[in-house]
């Protein structure tokens, strides 16, 4: 059996989670409205989406709203096992950078990403997604 195998019904369920919240997204501005769901060792899975401002720089992504979200409910002590991005703009949207910053705090390194690329869906571990992590605690 291939591990893959497991892992695609997860995927599934992130990706078509996210789509749902993408759907709520707030951009007035960008139009570009994106989804996020995290997928913690809880089982539990959260939300979110980006929530733009008229100051473009106080923009949250959809990865981190989903992030803050977790922590706020679950603690800080949450550990993300698994993510999908999407967003419903048909166009390649992998984590920025300051989420993949933010997500490496609280995300194993073999956990999967699963984020829209220029040719389809894109699965990657997240250590693949960041490699080069800034990290005060090593």
């Amino acid at each position: 059996m291939n591990p893959d195998d497991d892992l695609e019904p997860v995927l599934d369920l992130l990706t078509e989670a996210a789509r749902r919240v993408a759907l709520r997204s707030y951009s007035p501005y960008s139009h570009f409205r994106v989804g996020a769901a995290l997928r913690l060792a809880s089982g539990e899975v959260v939300t979110g989406t980006n929530v733009e401002n008229a100051s473009y720089g106080m923009t949250i992504c959809a990865e981190r709203s989903a992030l803050v979200r977790a922590v706020s409910e679950f603690g800080p002590d949450i550990r993300v096992t698994a993510l999908a991005v999407t967003n419903l703009n048909d166009t390649a949207s992998p984590p920025c950078g300051a989420c993949r910053q933010m997500l490496s705090e609280f995300t194993e390194p073999n956990a999967p990403v699963a984020f829209p690329g220029p040719d389809g869906t894109r699965v990657m571990p997240f250590s693949q997604v960041f490699p080069l992590i800034f990290n005060l605690k090593a």
